[in-house]
């Protein structure tokens, strides 16, 4: 069974057993979570499809990571005006086991 959750504005295809890396989350590594914005459920039979969400459907995980990604390098230029401007970013991340998919 897999599903389609939303999760930090963006789309994350689950499945039980699979690790995915999601938009920071409260909560600290070893925590039950519950994903209940689920688009889509599919596998057994035909897909279910949600009009945006569907209801009574979640997925559960465990937090097994909260880190910070790798550093991008933003930088912007403007040729032959003398403009420069550098900046890094790291982004927060939360790292999610999936344990579930209910309903």
């Amino acid at each position: 069974m897999y599903a389609v959750v939303r999760s930090g504005g963006k789309q994350v295809w689950v499945s039980p057993g699979r690790e995915v890396r999601v938009e920071k989350l409260p909560g600290s590594v070893g925590d039950s979570i519950e994903l209940d914005q689920v688009l889509l459920v599919g596998g057994e039979g035909d897909p279910r499809i949600g009009q945006p969400v569907l209801e009574g459907v979640k997925v559960v995980g465990t937090i097994t990571d909260q880190g910070r990604d790798k550093k991008i390098t933003v930088f912007k230029m403007k040729r032959r005006k003398n403009y420069r401007r550098k900046q890094g970013h790291r982004q927060d991340f939360t790292q999610i086991r999936i344990e579930s998919v209910e309903g």
